[in-house]
């Protein structure tokens, strides 16, 4: 008999073309995602002169350097910055060139690549998919094997439909408990972050599981695959199920009739099987999550909201105490301060992490009838969140709060775009990375929800959203 499967183990297997001597194995692509750092890789296939293998198969996204300030939606093409216009230009072309789909500026479902994929049923059950941005992992939520690939690996893609990789680790990180009012998926990613380390997943395929994943939204679900790679994971996933069903069901490019129910069949036997080995299990309990904001400049830094940060004068190991000063000086804190002492200076609510309408909705819960006391950005991450946001009112939530609400786009996530955090400055942030550097050169960035964003935004400081929501859900 044969031995139990992961679901990592299955997902390969269904894959694999070709395994060479050194271990590394020919794997086929279902849905390679496109965007406008993808530029080097078209220039490829135009040197040697090839076309795109399967543009069938393959979709672009205008997301990382479209703006989202400044400009309606019918203006959004009017780019005042000519490198970024160029840009721009440079993914329409290089996709009409070679009769590839693109979601671009002129297409009303544009948004975050990793946001328009799934809300299109693009991203299915038990597909690989790759693109070329590290936050591919995103995908993982719906029970498919992505992960981001570079700049040759997009090329190699393009030509031949296919990529070569080694295969990964298998780890599980198994959450069960009920998680408490206020607290979400990020809270949760960031928690596990916090207690394996950035480097904590590395070389591993990470499988999500548990009563507390289970409970997750779809949305939840993709934000925590979306950060799987802030541990070090190739990628991050969790088994299909009734959830994965429901909001894959109806979407434009899914299987419909027939073809649906036969699909839901084949994405039910993905689960990991009973007795099947991991190489690495972690346990955590949901219930003992609280809300989590990051404090220095790596998502492992990251504490309850009422915590302080670390003293170095408290660490007896010499690089760890090193660690901790460069870090609190870089984000300009004092060694042991309270997190609920720390003021920002700005807000964001956006990025591929958390800029769906769930996010939004939780922001707006505690933004309503209140003001920020900072100035703040709201991008949603698709044009078809946005205009489902107005529709239920929450731009004008976020809009009578003093937020700037925004067009659709990765934007202040990683400023490429023109949207920065000003040097020196503190923002309170919904993304999924906080290096130095990330939002702008000097930048300080705190990672957290969008509730605690909302929160840190009404009282000028970190703050634990708990206190702020009474009877309110988020």
């Amino acid at each position: 008999m044969s031995q139990p499967q992961t679901i990592i183990d299955k997902l390969w297997s269904t894959h694999e073309i070709v395994r060479r001597d050194d271990g590394e194995s020919l794997l086929w692509v279902d849905r390679h995602y496109v965007h406008e750092g993808s530029f080097h890789a078209f220039a490829k296939l135009a040197e040697r002169g090839v076309a795109v293998a399967e543009p069938g198969l393959t979709f672009g996204v205008a997301d990382h350097y479209v703006p989202t300030r400044g400009a309606r939606q019918s203006t959004r093409r009017d780019i005042a910055n000519p490198e970024i216009a160029r840009m721009v230009r440079q993914v329409e072309d290089n996709t009409k060139r070679h009769g590839v789909k693109l979601f671009g500026l002129d297409d009303p479902r544009q948004g975050i690549v990793h946001v328009v994929g799934p809300e299109q049923g693009l991203t299915l059950p038990g597909l690989l998919i790759v693109c070329g941005d590290s936050h591919t992992s995103t995908h993982g939520a719906l029970g498919a094997y992505a992960f981001g690939i570079g700049a040759s690996e997009v090329a190699h893609a393009l030509m031949t439909q296919t990529i070569w990789q080694k295969k990964p680790q298998r780890m599980r990180v198994t959450v069960d408990g009920a998680m408490a009012p206020g607290i979400s998926a990020k809270d949760i990613v960031l928690a596990i972050i916090s207690r394996i380390g950035a480097d904590g997943a590395t070389g591993c395929a990470v499988e999500f599981a548990g009563a507390a994943i289970r409970a997750l939204s779809m949305e939840g679900r993709l934000t925590l695959c979306n950060m799987s790679i802030e541990a070090g994971a190739r990628c991050g996933m969790v088994a299909p199920d009734a959830t994965t069903v429901a909001y894959l069901k109806g979407r434009p490019y899914a299987p419909a009739g027939a073809a649906f129910d036969r699909a839901v069949e084949a994405w039910s036997k993905l689960a990991t099987e009973q007795g099947a080995a991991f190489d690495r299990e972690v346990n955590l309990d949901g219930a003992h999550v609280a809300p989590i904001v990051t404090w220095g400049t790596s998502p492992q830094d990251s504490l309850p909201i009422d915590a302080s940060v670390p003293d170095p004068a408290r660490e007896t190991n010499v690089e760890r105490a090193k660690y901790l000063r460069d870090a609190l000086d870089y984000m300009g804190i004092a060694p042991g301060k309270k997190l609920t002492d720390i003021h920002v200076d700005r807000v964001f609510i956006g990025s591929c992490t958390n800029a769906r309408i769930e996010d939004l909705r939780a922001a707006a819960a505690v933004l309503s009838g209140r003001t920020s006391k900072v100035p703040g950005l709201v991008s949603a991450g698709s044009s078809l969140v946005k205009r489902q946001a107005e529709d239920e009112g929450l731009d004008r939530i976020f809009r009578d709060a003093g937020l700037e609400w925004g067009e659709s786009g990765c934007s202040m996530c990683v400023g490429i775009n023109g949207d920065l955090v000003a040097p020196g400055e503190r923002c309170a942030s919904t993304t999924n990375r906080n290096f130095r550097g990330r939002q702008g050169p000097g930048a300080r960035t705190h990672i957290m929800s969008p509730a605690m964003v909302a929160a840190a935004a009404v009282t000028g400081h970190l703050a634990d959203v708990r206190a702020l929501l009474g009877s309110r859900k988020v």
